[in-house]
């Protein structure tokens, strides 16, 4: 697999569109929720993928401090295929892309309830009640920069 780490005004028109098409598959198509995907934030972010023979396979993005939390925030994770541990492998190149290049104290995510083990096993913990975003129920969870990170 490929990494792929671009700010907003570094991406090729050809990768904007596979990111977006990657986004309304899962989160609008699959999930079934019309919802405003282009919300302004996509320009003030890192954008993290990942390819397999130049086909985008997983992606997230890294949201700066102050734009919508306090903290840096990660949102948009997808993954085009599930089970293979690729979701795992790209959240934690978005931990590192937030560490290394934004100098995150703290990250925050908008988790869908059922995915909160999955963000806790990447030392995320929940700090909210449950809350319907767009129809699905959310958590709200922050993960501390760690000493080993």
């Amino acid at each position: 697999m490929d990494l792929h780490v671009k700010r907003f005004d570094e991406l090729e028109t050809r990768e904007l569109y596979e990111i977006l098409r990657a986004r309304v598959a899962v989160f609008v198509v699959e999930q079934e929720c019309a919802y405003q995907d282009l919300d302004g934030l996509d320009q003030c972010a890192y954008h993290v993928w990942f390819t397999e023979d130049n086909q985008l396979v997983a992606y997230l993005r890294a949201v700066d401090a102050g734009a919508l939390y306090p903290e840096v925030c990660i949102g948009r994770v997808l993954s085009c295929t599930r089970g293979g541990g690729v979701g795992r492998q790209l959240l934690a190149e978005g931990i590192r892309v937030a560490h290394d290049l934004m100098k995150a104290s703290a990250i925050r995510v908008e988790a869908q309830s059922y995915a909160q083990g999955f963000y806790e096993k990447q030392g995320f913990k929940r700090v909210s009640d449950e809350f319907m975003l767009d129809g699905i129920p959310h958590v709200e969870m922050l993960r501390e920069r760690l000493d080993a990170d």
